[in-house]
C-alpha cells in the first residue's frame, strides 16, 4: 500500500510498501483519514533514533491517527464499517504484569506505532486491536480524532496531579503538550494557570487563542518568580514540567506554594538539578507520566462537549501526497506552528 516511508535518516519516500496485515478476531481494519506530526517523527527522521530505538530498516512514520472503520473481526461486536474511530498506538501484553497491575503503558514490550520496529499510521490502512479503538462522536472532526492522542498525556498528567476545584498550575513549555496539559488543567477545574515560553511565536499563538484561559509568561521578559512576584503571587499549587529543560528544575520549587506538586511530562536529556531540601522544607511532592493509561474515552467526552477546544492547535494541513514538504516543514521547527497535519485524502 502507499506509505510515507523513513528509508534511513533524513531519507523518506512516498511509495507502494509491501506490508500485509490480516484483520484477526479482535481487530478492526481503519483507513487512515488524518494523521499529526509528532516530535518522536521528527527525531526519528532527523536523527534516525531516539535513545536505543534505532532505525535500522525503513519504517513507516506517524502515531498520532483517525480514520474510519473498513473491516471487523469476528469478535468485534461494538463496531461497524463506516464508523468514524480514532486509535490508541501502543498496544502492550494484555497478559503481562504490568498490564495486569493497571499500568500498561510501562509493559516493556509494548508494540507502539513508528517506534523501531514498528511501522506507523502513515499509510492507507491499518489493523489494530478493538479494544484499543475508540469511536468519534458525530461532532468531533477527524482531525480532531487524531489530536486525542497528544491530549491524552494533558490529561494523564493533569490527573495524576490530583487537581483540586480553585487550584492554581504553572506549566512549563509552550510546545503542544505544554498546551495541550494547561487546557486539561484549566478543563479539570483550575482557576489560574499560567504557561511559560521562551519562542516568541509560541507566545503569541497562545495569547491570541487561548488568551481567555491562559496566562502566558515571556520568559524573554521576565523569569518566572519575578513575574510571579510583580503579580503578587506567592507560588501555585501545581507546576507542569513540560519543557524537558534542565534549567527549569533549578527554580521550580519557588514556583510552588507549601504542599504543592509537580508533575513531570517532559524528558531531559540527563540528569537535572533538584533542591531536595528546598523541597522537604515545602513537603512538595512529584509524580511523573509515561505516555498515559485508560485516558481516550475521556479525552474523547472533553473534546466532544466543548470543555477541551484542540482544534486551534492544527495550523498548518498538508494532503497525503506532500507529506514529505510536510515532515521537511516541520523539521523546520516553525515558532508560530504548533501542530502539523496530514490529510490521507
Amino acid at each position: 500500500m502507499k506509505a510515507l516511508v523513513l528509508e534511513e535518516k533524513k531519507n523518506l519516500s512516498l511509495r507502494d510498501y509491501p506490508i500485509l496485515e490480516t484483520t484477526g478476531p479482535d481487530d478492526i481494519k481503519v483507513a487512515v483519514k488524518a494523521c499529526g506530526i509528532c516530535g518522536s517523527d521528527i527525531h526519528y527522521y532527523l536523527d534516525g533514533r531516539i535513545g536505543d530505538f534505532i532505525v535500522k530498516e525503513p519504517m513507516i512514520l506517524g502515531h498520532e491517527a483517525s480514520g474510519i472503520v473498513v473491516e471487523t473481526g469476528g469478535n468485534v461486536k461494538n463496531f461497524k464499517a463506516g464508523d468514524r474511530v480514532c486509535m490508541e498506538p501502543g498496544v502492550p501484553d494484555f497478559k503481562s504484569a504490568e498490564t495486569l497491575k493497571g499500568m500498561y503503558n510501562l509493559d516493556p514490550s509494548v508494540r507502539f506505532w513508528a517506534t523501531p520496529p514498528m511501522h506507523g499510521t502513515l499509510r492507507e490502512t491499518v489493523v489494530h486491536p478493538a479494544a484499543l479503538c475508540f469511536k468519534l462522536p458525530d461532532n468531533m472532526t477527524q482531525h480532531e480524532g487524531a489530536l486525542v492522542e497528544p491530549a491524552a498525556i494533558g490529561m494523564w498528567a493533569a490527573k495524576k496531579a490530583r487537581i483540586q476545584p480553585g487550584d492554581t498550575a504553572l506549566v512549563t513549555g509552550g510546545g503542544t503538550i505544554g498546551i495541550v496539559t494547561a487546557l486539561a488543567a484549566e478543563a479539570s477545574g483550575c482557576s489560574k494557570v499560567f504557561i511559560s515560553e521562551i519562542k516568541k511565536g509560541k507566545i503569541d499563538f497562545i495569547s491570541q487563542n487561548y488568551g481567555g484561559k491562559l496566562e502566558t509568561i515571556d520568559l524573554n521578559q521576565s523569569d518566572i518568580k519575578s513575574y510571579f512576584d510583580k503579580k503578587g503571587v506567592k507560588g501555585v499549587d501545581i507546576v507542569f514540567e513540560a519543557s524537558g529543560s534542565a534549567k527549569v528544575f533549578e527554580s521550580i520549587c519557588s514556583c510552588l506554594v507549601p504542599g504543592g506538586r509537580m508533575v513531570l511530562i517532559g524528558m531531559p536529556s540527563g540528569p537535572v538539578p533538584l533542591d531536595v531540601v528546598a523541597m522537604q522544607a515545602k513537603e512538595l511532592s512529584i509524580e511523573t507520566i509515561f505516555r498515559y493509561v485508560n485516558i481516550y474515552p475521556l479525552v474523547i467526552n472533553m473534546i466532544a462537549s466543548g470543555k477541551l477546544n484542540v482544534k486551534p492547535l492544527v495550523t498548518k494541513v498538508f494532503s497525503f501526497n506532500d507529506s514529505i514538504s510536510a515532515f521537511e516543514y516541520a523539521a523546520a521547527l516553525p515558532e508560530k506552528d504548533v501542530k502539523i497535519m496530514i490529510d490521507m485524502e
